[in-house]
């Protein structure tokens, strides 16, 4: 009998197939590792120390575009590479590698047989017997077209930042620019708003006596109130001496503002005071007005205006003043009453001055008694605006009001007269947008001893 375990003959029932069966695996085995290697995702490649491509598997061989025969054992590694790739392999790539043993993770060319080129990653590690001898070199590569398209799109991303930003930084500098232009334009256009404002100014000041002189039987009180100090306005009034103890005293309105309105205005001026020098009646001196303007102003747009025009002079021995008052369709003029009221003194009928050839004048004749006060305003102040409407509607200041605050101020003086009408311009504020010029002639109260208070002393322009 054979000892247990003996090799040399079969153990009886034993199944004859059941020893080949570890070689057929072993063969399958063999099979799939090759087909695995043959037909990775990778490229492989084993190359001798010299650089000759010893093995080659159809997955590189398909990304090429070339035999096997074509290149195991007559190309080099570097021969699939593009000059540049070729290159970079021989004076880095292969000294590493000789150095260090295994170099991965490179980015390198390949070059196809159609001349395509292929990145690809590449990572080789030399392979040595059991003694530590170098015998083979075998390198994996990875298909790198998604990497080079993610680096490309990369570039691509970073180069828009950096045109951006270099577009931002231009947009910037002339946002700068623009801004310090802006500034600088604004500083001149200040420079010189200041400067057309002390023109005006200067030349407002000059349409208007720099201090009236009064006689000294009234007390005169005036003020003038600019809506804008970048335009001219065209309101304007005067107190002057005449012959015999009387004066001449005017306040108007010409149509416009500006350097226009400035010219007819000063012609307004001196012409009503020439023709009170000729001709002290009110009414011939707003007819010779009115003839100039026509004449002047008669081959051009018209120029007209609205005016006062009066004279004052002592009636009797009591203190009583005379005025006489004729109106070219300017609003009339206020009497503040000794005796607390006030009511307008009506000029009706008068025309424009300067509208028509032949203009119709109104006159009005009032003797002021002590305590008397003549206001003379323009609509400046009753055409204001306010925050409030009257029943009919108007956000206007108005005549009516003007009068019921007059009535309320009587038996006020010139110059106390003047101040609450100074200060009902301010409470106004923007309402008021078209200048103002305000003029009141007093006859000052008697004093308890029989004289008058403030006589004699004189007048001044606010």
């Amino acid at each position: 009998m054979t000892a247990a375990g003996d090799g040399d003959e079969e153990r009886p029932g034993a199944d004859p197939g059941a020893a080949k069966a570890p070689d057929r695996l072993s063969a399958l085995l063999a099979d799939s590792a090759e087909d695995l290697y043959e037909n990775a995702p990778c490229g492989y490649l084993s190359t001798f120390l010299d650089g000759r491509i010893a093995k080659v598997n159809n997955t590189l061989l398909g990304w090429l575009g070339r035999d096997r025969e074509e290149l195991v054992g007559r190309s080099t590694f570097a021969d699939l590479l593009t000059v540049g790739g070729r290159l970079y392999y021989e004076t880095h790539f292969a000294p590493l590698l000789g150095m260090q043993g295994e170099i991965g993770g490179i980015a390198l060319e390949l070059k196809a047989a159609d001349g395509t080129r292929l990145p690809v990653l590449v990572t080789s590690t030399v392979k040595s017997d059991g003694e530590g001898r170098p015998l083979l070199i075998r390198t994996t590569l990875f298909d790198a077209h998604d990497r080079r398209a993610y680096e490309t799109e990369l570039l691509r991303a970073r180069q828009e930042a950096e045109d951006a930003r270099l577009e931002a930084e231009r947009a910037h500098g002339e946002a700068e620019r623009a801004r310090r232009e802006t500034e600088a334009a604004f500083l001149a256009t200040e420079r010189e708003r200041a400067r057309l404002q002390r023109l005006t100014t200067t030349l407002q000041r000059t349409l208007l006596p720099p201090v009236l002189s009064a006689p000294e039987c009234l007390e005169v009180a005036a003020h003038y109130h600019i809506a804008s100090v970048d335009e001219v306005g065209g309101d304007f009034y005067d107190l002057f001496p005449l012959a015999g103890g009387a004066w001449g005293l005017f306040l108007g309105d010409v149509r416009g503002k500006g350097a226009e309105a400035a010219a007819v205005t000063s012609l307004v001026r001196y012409t009503l005071r020439a023709a009170a020098v000729y001709d002290g009646d009110p009414a011939a001196v707003l007819t010779n007005l009115n003839t100039v303007l026509t004449r002047e102003y008669h081959d051009t747009e018209p120029r007209f205006c609205t005016v006062l025009f009066g004279v004052v002079a002592p009636e009797g021995d009591g203190g009583d003043v005379r005025l006489t008052l004729a109106s070219g369709g300017h609003p009339p003029a206020i009497l503040l009453s000794a005796d607390g009221t006030a009511r307008r003194l009506p000029t009706p009928g008068g025309q424009l001055i300067g509208a028509f050839p032949e203009a119709e004048i109104a006159t009005t004749t009032v003797r002021l008694r002590p305590g008397d006060t003549v206001l003379l305003y323009t609509d400046g102040l009753t055409e204001a605006r306010t925050e409030t409407r009257d029943a009919s509607g108007s956000d206007r200041y108005g005549d009516e009001a003007l009068l019921a605050l007059t009535a309320a101020l009587a038996p006020a003086g010139a110059r106390a007269a003047i101040t609450a009408l100074q200060r009902l311009l301010a409470e106004l504020g923007a309402g008021v947008d078209d200048d103002t010029a305000l003029l009141a002639l007093g006859v000052p109260a008697r004093r308890s001893g029989g004289g008058a208070d403030g006589a004699g002393t004189g007048a001044g322009r606010d």
